[in-house]
């Protein structure tokens, strides 16, 4: 499981250094265009939308991964290292649970007529693509965690 979270580690912070190199140039050409050339381009702040959507759920799974979201560790700092393990145990599997049950609701939610048909405003993309960064971060993050989770159990909480 680890070696899955890892592989896909890999095409994350690939995806993401894309998107986010996309997204520094897009905005830059549609600032030169609307400030030096006069003739602002119509298509750049949807673009800008889209990749920053992407961008923060891959980023949202990526901060699963490394466990750098923000946690208030005070009273866990002063648990013994069982107590901590089962802590650990617990929260992964109320994330896991919270994680899926809301990629029961995006799949749902892209699968349906409504976003199959829809499309953007200025492009004219198919809005499945840009809301598809939802169940796709999502998922990857399931991963990330069920990996953690299988760690925990394996070491026993050793690196907590």
């Amino acid at each position: 499981m680890q070696s899955l979270s890892n592989g896909i580690c890999k095409v994350e912070k690939f995806l993401a250094a894309i998107l986010m190199f996309a997204l520094a140039v897009i905005v830059a050409v549609s600032v030169a265009f609307r400030y030096f050339l006069n003739a602002p381009l119509s298509w750049s702040g949807e673009v800008a939308v889209f990749l920053l959507i992407w961008i923060s759920f891959i980023g949202g799974s990526l901060g699963l991964k490394y466990n750098s979201q923000a946690a208030v560790t005070l009273l866990l700092d002063y648990c013994p290292q069982r107590v901590k393990m089962w802590i650990a145990v617990f929260s992964q599997i109320f994330i896991m649970i919270f994680l899926v049950l809301i990629l029961s609701y995006t799949y749902r939610w892209i699968l349906s007529d409504g976003v199959a048909f829809q499309k953007s405003t200025a492009i004219l993309l198919p809005m499945w693509i840009p809301y598809s960064a939802v169940p796709m971060g999502l998922t990857f993050a399931c991963v990330h965690v069920l990996a953690q989770f299988v760690h925990v159990i394996k070491t026993k909480g050793a690196e907590l």
